[in-house]
C-alpha cells in the first residue's frame, strides 16, 4: 500500500513539473509592454472619425480584415451594431472582434515576450460599447457631438500579446462642417480630439493616459461616399504608445445595402497596414 501511494506521489510530482516546463511563458508575462506597438492590431481600437452628427438609421455591419507587417500576419472578422435614439439626438453602438487568426515571426514573439507564433484556435477580441450625444447642429458653424466608449476585458490570448485582458475607455468631441455643396456633391471637413486611457501591468503607472485625435475630409456623391483622415493616440509614457494611422474608406450604398472598402497605413508605433471589406445593412 505504501509503495502504491509512493508511486502515485512521484507521478503527480512529475506531472506538475512537466506542466510547469510546458508553460515557461508565464514568467515572461510580467515583461509585457501594454502599448499599441507591442500588441496585436486589434488590442487598442482607434476611434472612428464621424461626421459630427448622429446617423438616424440603424446600422449592422460585418467586416473581414487583413493586417500585415513583416513580423505578423493577422486576419479577423469584425461585427458592429449602431442604434439611434430619439431621432438622432443620441445613439448606442456595440462592436465585437469575433475572431482573429494570426501568425507572428520569432523576432516579434521575442520582442513582445509572447508565448508563441500562433494559436491554432485563433483568438476572440474585446467588446466595445459606445454612446453618442448630439450637442448641437449648425449649417453656419459646425455639427458637434460627444462620444464616450468603454472597451471590456473580454479578449483572450494575453499570453501572445493579442488582447490586453484589461479595460480601456475614451471620449472625444467630434465636429464636422460642409465646405462645399453643389447639387448632389457634398464635401465635408471633420475631426475630433479627446482622452484615451487604458490599464497596464506597471506597478508604478497603473494606467496610461493619452490624447486621441483625428482630422480629415469626406465626400458624398449620390450613392457613393469616400473618407480620408489621419488619426493617432499620443500616450504620455512614449514607450510604444504613440501610434499614427492614415485611413481611407470608400462606400457604395444601394437600397439600404452597402459595401465598404478600407485601407489603413500605420506610422510610428502603429506597425500594421490594413485592408478590409465590409457589408453594411441600413434599417
Amino acid at each position: 500500500m505504501r509503495r502504491k501511494y509512493l508511486i502515485i506521489s512521484v507521478l503527480f510530482t512529475l506531472l506538475i513539473n512537466v506542466a510547469a516546463q510546458d508553460e515557461p511563458w508565464r514568467d515572461e508575462m510580467q515583461y509585457l509592454q501594454y502599448a499599441p506597438r507591442y500588441f496585436g492590431p486589434n488590442a487598442f481600437p482607434m476611434p472612428e472619425l464621424r461626421y459630427g452628427y448622429i446617423n438616424d438609421r440603424i446600422e449592422a455591419e460585418i467586416r473581414g480584415e487583413h493586417h500585415y507587417y513583416s513580423g505578423d500576419r493577422t486576419k479577423d472578422i469584425f461585427a458592429r451594431l449602431f442604434i439611434p435614439v430619439a431621432d438622432g439626438i443620441a445613439g448606442v453602438e456595440v462592436s465585437f472582434l469575433a475572431y482573429e487568426y494570426y501568425k507572428m515571426s520569432p523576432q516579434t514573439v521575442a520582442e513582445r515576450h509572447a508565448a508563441g507564433t500562433y494559436w491554432e484556435d485563433g483568438a476572440h477580441g474585446d467588446v466595445v460599447v459606445s454612446s453618442f450625444w448630439q450637442l448641437f447642429r449648425s449649417d453656419r458653424w459646425a455639427d458637434v457631438m460627444l462620444e464616450a466608449s468603454l472597451k471590456t476585458a473580454s479578449g483572450n490570448r494575453l499570453a501572445d500579446a493579442r488582447f490586453t485582458d484589461a479595460a480601456a475607455y475614451w471620449f472625444n468631441i467630434n465636429a464636422g462642417r460642409n465646405i462645399l455643396k453643389i447639387n448632389d456633391l457634398e464635401i465635408r471637413m471633420q475631426g475630433f480630439v479627446g482622452f484615451y486611457c487604458w490599464m497596464t501591468n506597471n506597478m508604478v503607472h497603473r494606467q496610461n493616459d493619452a490624447v486621441v485625435y483625428s482630422a480629415g475630409l469626406s465626400a458624398k456623391y449620390r450613392r457613393l461616399s469616400a473618407n480620408l483622415d489621419m488619426a493617432g493616440i499620443f500616450g504620455y509614457e512614449d514607450k510604444g504608445d504613440r501610434p499614427l494611422q492614415f485611413r481611407s474608406k470608400i462606400e457604395y450604398e444601394y437600397k439600404r445595402n452597402a459595401l465598404s472598402f478600407r485601407y489603413k497605413h500605420g506610422f510610428k508605433d502603429c506597425l500594421y497596414n490594413t485592408c478590409s471589406i465590409g457589408y453594411i445593412r441600413y434599417f
